[in-house]
């Protein structure tokens, strides 16, 4: 009887996003309270865009890889996104 949980998954599924929940909300009010310097969210904003992109690679270029069974193409198409996605804020001032 290994396979028994001391909590369920929809409960503990609860507690991760009230957790995260919180997170949010204790972010926002530090965020209107304290006067956060420009750089601190620059640096913030880049770790969490290299986490994202860290994901993405992690998670979908696996599969690319495996349906189009060629890496050169599916690395260049990629980037490409990336580059085009990049200019486009930049270009719309987002």
């Amino acid at each position: 009887m290994g396979n028994e949980r001391a909590v369920p998954r929809a409960v503990e599924a609860g507690l991760w996003g009230l957790l995260g929940g919180a997170a949010l909300v204790l972010g926002a009010l530090v965020a209107w309270f304290v006067r956060v310097p420009r750089a601190v969210i620059a640096v913030i904003t880049a770790v969490t865009a290299g986490a994202i992109l860290t994901m993405v690679a992690d998670t979908m270029i696996p599969e690319a890889f495996e349906r189009t069974r060629t890496r050169t193409w599916t690395g260049l198409i990629t980037t490409s996104g990336f580059l085009v996605a990049f200019a486009a804020i930049e270009r719309l001032g987002a």
